[in-house]
């Protein structure tokens, strides 16, 4: 017998921006499990912006998508057939292998969940998942926050950065500083998250919303979205300021590398400390970030926000909109509503 699915497959190579025509949707057929694997009813899964570089044919840290095959990605899903002994019929897990319908999967390589009572499940997609592990790690460990820092956030209305400067300002951090791309986001980080100010990056020059909004300079930079903003957070930087790189979305899409920043001197005279990181490299960090953040949603003392897509047929749609700024918090796509 064998298991009919409903898979996202990258059937070019996107030149810049992705097109609709560079995905396909398609039936597959996968095989019933095998003794200690499991299949998996998708319930939500993740859209990231990493993934436009796995859809390039060069070498980085996570691996091309090859051509006619299924794409990966975070998903959170309900066991609907289980031969394993150590996942069970209708346990909630965690797995990579998103942007299907179902899966098929060594029991291995899901992580099994508890409910999560009166919130979504896809969270574990987002504030309580590789997102929030990221800002964790990057705010904490990568940047070495102190409780006093200034602390300047790019693309601080996505799923990482507004949770990096929720962190920032409940650790005690003197100003909260956001970028976002719309009105509508910059009111949500003052009025909402409470950064202590935020601007539209489209006003005008970074550096000089930057500068307007940290009049004082900035301890400690959370960059995920690099060009103009690293170039005007190492203008900002303080002495000995610490920067975490997680990303620069501004240059996904570039056909030609975009200009470095022209003031990396200034690195040297101010001893600044700039540092890339991958949240798999921390993964030791998860108990103690799993166990505060909970406890921070519990209390109300932390916004999570998504924004959701019905149904695996808009999920290339959400990853575009995702690439163009379309999300406020977390973008994710629902397949399925939350078990009972």
């Amino acid at each position: 017998m064998t298991i009919a699915t409903r898979e996202w497959q990258l059937v070019s190579r996107p030149h810049g921006e992705p097109v609709a025509s560079d995905f396909r949707l398609v039936e597959a057929d996968r095989p019933d499990p095998a003794p200690g694997q499991v299949v998996v009813r998708t319930i939500a899964m993740s859209v990231d912006p990493y993934m436009r570089g796995r859809m390039n044919a060069t070498k980085s840290y996570a691996p091309s998508w090859e051509l006619g095959e299924t794409m990966q990605g975070g998903a959170v899903g309900q066991v609907v057939a289980s031969r394993s002994d150590a996942v069970p019929e209708g346990a909630l897990v965690l797995h990579g292998m998103g942007w299907r319908d179902i899966a098929v999967l060594d029991a291995g390589h899901v992580s099994v969940v508890p409910p999560l009572p009166g919130l979504p499940l896809s969270l574990y997609l987002g504030v309580l998942g590789m997102p929030g592990l990221t800002a964790w790690a990057g705010l904490f460990r990568v940047a070495t926050f102190r409780a006093g820092d200034a602390v300047f956030v790019s693309g601080a209305a996505g799923a990482v950065g507004s949770l990096v400067g929720q962190f920032a300002r409940l650790r005690g951090a003197s100003r909260v500083v956001g970028s976002a791309g719309t009105p509508e986001k910059v009111r949500w980080l003052r009025d909402e998250l409470r950064f202590s100010a935020a601007f539209n990056y489209h006003d005008g020059p970074v550096a000089d919303l930057l500068t307007a909004a940290a009049p004082e300079g900035i301890d400690v930079f959370f960059d995920n979205v690099g060009g103009e903003h690293l170039e005007a957070a190492v203008t900002a930087l303080n002495v000995h300021g610490r920067a975490a790189l997680c990303g620069s979305i501004s240059g996904y899409n570039a056909v030609t590398a975009p200009p470095g920043p022209r003031n990396l001197s200034l690195l040297v005279g101010k001893r600044l400390a700039l540092r890339g990181f991958l949240v798999s490299d921390h993964g030791d960090l998860r108990p103690e970030f799993v166990e505060t953040v909970s406890g921070w949603l519990r209390d109300g003392a932390l916004v999570a926000r998504e924004t959701v897509v019905d149904g695996l047929d808009g999920a290339v749609d959400a990853f575009r909109d995702l690439l163009r700024g379309g999300n406020t918090g977390k973008m994710v796509v629902r397949l399925t509503p939350d078990p009972d």
